[in-house]
């Protein structure tokens, strides 16, 4: 298979570049996802990607369709579109917080949860979230320096926080 065409929509005009490209033979809906790029100070905010495929015998080719959507922001459905976007669409609201305008899968339920527990508080691939496990136990990974194995003591260096692990005082007591 060739490399994927990328094409950046403006999202005022991403459901009317989603079609256009289905017009063009990108009929068959891959994935939906997006990425958090809050933490980015030049462009904050989330880049949702979409993967339609073109599978004509024998000239199988890909698109990814991208756009930006600010923090909390709302992004026009594709579900009137074609069915396929549903189950992606409901599962980027529920991991990243992202509403979809319009969505529909005919069950008249909206968008709800997909994945997570019923009453799961947050949205776990936001940069943002709080892994609470890694608050209530050791992580089992890397060890700072003098830590573990029953070793002599070498001297420690500043600790680090690494990105999802809430402060120390976070958490259940």
């Amino acid at each position: 298979m060739a490399e994927d065409l990328t094409r950046t929509v403006d999202r005022a005009q991403w459901r009317a570049q989603v079609e256009a490209a289905m017009g063009e033979g990108f009929t068959f809906v891959d994935w939906l996802t997006a990425v958090d790029r809050t933490y980015l100070e030049d462009d904050p905010g989330f880049e949702v990607v979409a993967r339609l495929l073109d599978v004509t015998p024998g000239a199988v080719r890909g698109l990814r369709l991208h756009t930006m959507v600010p923090d909390r922001g709302s992004l026009e459905s594709l579900t009137p579109l074609a069915a396929g976007f549903a189950w992606h669409e409901r599962e980027t609201h529920e991991m990243f917080g992202i509403t979809f305008d319009g969505f529909t899968d005919h069950s008249g339920l909206g968008l709800r949860p997909l994945l997570l527990p019923d009453g799961f508080e947050g949205q776990p691939l936001r940069k943002d979230f709080q892994l609470a496990a890694r608050a209530s136990k050791t992580w089992p990974g890397g060890k700072e320096p003098g830590e573990g194995h029953d070793s002599v003591k070498s001297p420690s260096r500043r600790r680090v926080q690494a990105p999802g692990v809430p402060p120390t005082e976070w958490g259940p007591r």
